[in-house]
């Protein structure tokens, strides 16, 4: 039951997180709008080095691998579409497939992070907040650099009575 929590939760953003992206050209991608700023492609690489990282082994080895560069994580690139979204998918399966894994009593297992123990749980927590801080970071830069009128990926303007007459957006994700 609070296993499937986190799947839906991870789900939820990558959805969200998808979403954004559809509406970003190939040229927006790798565009950064400030000064020591991150593309849309950086976030993405980094988010599925993160993933990949932490979920390859989840149990039985430190979350932090020692392959993961996560300084080149946020290479300027050019990066392809094609490119961050096959890093993108990839890290998605591993953790998809390692949570899907977990029951309810591996919850408080002991796990490591750069060599601090955590429980899966306060891992868990960890990683859903870091997925949502950065599918955050790529809704917003995708609704600054799309192209086109933007499709919205949570409750449009103006429409929160209508939605809250038909909530669907609060428990499990549709795609």
């Amino acid at each position: 039951m609070f296993v499937q929590d986190f799947i839906d939760e991870y789900e939820r953003y990558r959805i969200g997180a998808e979403k954004a992206l559809d509406q970003v050209s190939d040229d927006a991608l790798n565009r950064i709008l400030a000064p020591n700023g991150n593309s849309v492609a950086m976030i993405v690489r980094h988010v599925a080095g993160n993933l990949a990282s932490r979920f390859t082994d989840f149990t039985r080895s430190d979350g932090e691998k020692p392959w993961r560069d996560r300084d080149s994580e946020f290479d300027e690139g050019p990066f392809t579409r094609t490119e961050i979204m096959q890093r993108w998918n990839s890290a998605w399966e591993v953790c998809e497939s390692e949570v899907g894994k977990l029951t309810d009593a591996d919850l408080t297992t002991m796990v490591q992070i750069r060599g601090q123990n955590l429980t899966v749980h306060e891992a868990l927590c960890r990683s859903v907040t870091h997925v949502a801080a950065h599918t955050g970071q790529i809704i917003l830069l995708a609704r600054i650099l799309a192209s086109g009128e933007w499709k919205w990926i949570s409750i449009p303007k103006g429409q929160s009575r209508q939605y809250n007459q038909n909530p669907t957006l609060e428990k499990r994700p549709a795609r």
